[in-house]
């Protein structure tokens, strides 16, 4: 019979099947690296918009709070009783606001130190309107103050989107401003006719400051709407801007007619310029919420945008480092080799032997001898001839 070969068991190959682990591991550490640094990315935007919508927030508390001012202002310029209840009230609001959001804005202190000063102001005219104006004005300087420390702040000065970076200007910088300079002119060329001859000449040249300072911010204010209009890609914000946009324009434009000097005596028409600068104020009280719920709208689409993109690559870093766990386990799982016998013919109930193996290589054998080493016969009766052999005969 055939004896089977004896089978080798091999040794495992522990460097081939570390490989894909090691691998693995060390793609799984930048992608891992890459995960969180976009992710701290995401949520320092979405940081930004959150803050700049506080910032909206506290600016939309100090719109009337600037109109209530100009107009006690102009009453107490013009020696008429100080409207008193609509400027507490504008300054309980702002200071709600402030309580709540003052602290990370780090606007407390000056919104303290404001309120001081509006708080101090008499309720009654001051005998003195110049004095009155000065005194107003004062406060004023103040509260443009605070509106650019909001701004800055927040973050809306640095805002990265073209349309709420112009919105967040015309309505947190210029609006302020051109509502403050045109209550100021209209103030001061009341001044004008109680002030000497003596006084005509400075009277002239702050009338004319004034008048730059008014009509300059107010400019600014219709370029930037003008360019959010024309560029903007959403639809929404010409249709919601537009009306309150186009009447703000026409009473600036009338503000500018009025408020400049005519003939030889430089004196304006002091009522007709009353009525432009209220017909703008009006207008820019239209103007001023909604320009920030625009402004709001934009941050509350930036938050959204971001939540996705925060979801996204969460789910891509998920998916790749499930792709290299299972990179990194396929070097460990058992896999079933086929053995195949070295040596001639079929191991006892064992399955046949592969006719493609290459045979094993043996010496040639000489003619009319036996090859080398014993020779088993087989059991049984072979199918030779049978031979005779000794002792046969004492059978």
């Amino acid at each position: 019979m055939t004896v089977p070969a004896s089978r080798v068991r091999r040794r495992p190959r522990t460097p081939g099947r570390l490989l894909p682990l090691l691998l693995a591991t060390a793609l799984l550490l930048p992608v891992a690296f890459l995960v969180v640094q976009g992710h701290q990315l995401v949520d320092t935007d979405r940081e930004l918009a959150e803050r700049e919508r506080l910032g909206v927030e506290y600016l939309r508390a100090l719109g009337p709070v600037t109109e209530a001012l100009v107009d006690a202002q102009t009453a107490a310029v013009a020696s008429r009783p100080v409207p008193r209840d609509a400027l507490d009230r504008a300054v309980e609001a702002a200071a709600a606001v402030d309580a709540r959001v003052g602290g990370e804005l780090r606007s407390t202190e000056r919104w303290a130190g404001l309120r001081a000063k509006l708080e101090g102001l008499p309720s009654r005219s001051l005998t003195d309107p110049e004095t009155a104006f000065t005194a107003y004005g004062e406060v004023t300087d103040l509260l443009l103050a605070l509106h650019g420390k909001i701004r800055e702040t927040s973050g809306l000065i640095r805002d990265p989107g073209s349309d709420s970076y112009f919105l967040q200007d015309g309505v947190g910088e210029e609006m302020p401003e051109a509502t403050v300079a045109a209550g100021r002119l209209v103030d001061l060329a009341v001044l004008a006719q109680r002030r000497p001859a003596a006084d005509q000449a400075r009277t002239v040249g702050e009338l004319a400051t004034l008048r730059f300072a008014a009509l300059q911010p107010a400019g600014d204010l219709v370029n930037d709407l003008q360019t959010v209009v024309d560029t903007s890609e959403s639809a929404d914000i010409g249709a919601d801007v537009l009306t309150p946009f186009d009447k703000y324009q026409r009473a600036v434009e009338a503000l500018g007619a009025l408020s400049q000097p005519r003939g030889r005596t430089q004196e304006l028409d002091v009522a007709k310029l009353a009525a432009a600068r209220t017909q703008a104020q009006t207008a820019a009280r239209e103007l001023q919420p909604v320009l920030l719920d625009e402004i709001d709208r934009l941050l509350r689409q930036r938050i959204d945008q971001l939540d996705r993109d925060a979801l996204l690559i969460l789910a891509a870093g998920g998916v790749a480092g499930l792709l290299l766990v299972a990179l990194g386990a396929s070097g460990w799982l058992p896999t079933r080799r086929r053995e195949r016998p070295t040596g001639r013919g079929n191991p006892p109930g064992g399955e046949p032997a592969d006719a493609t193996a290459p045979t094993p290589w043996e010496p040639p054998t000489p003619p009319g001898r036996l090859p080398a080493g014993p020779v088993l016969q087989p059991a049984g009766r072979g199918t030779e001839p049978d031979r005779w052999r000794p002792f046969d005969a004492a059978r």
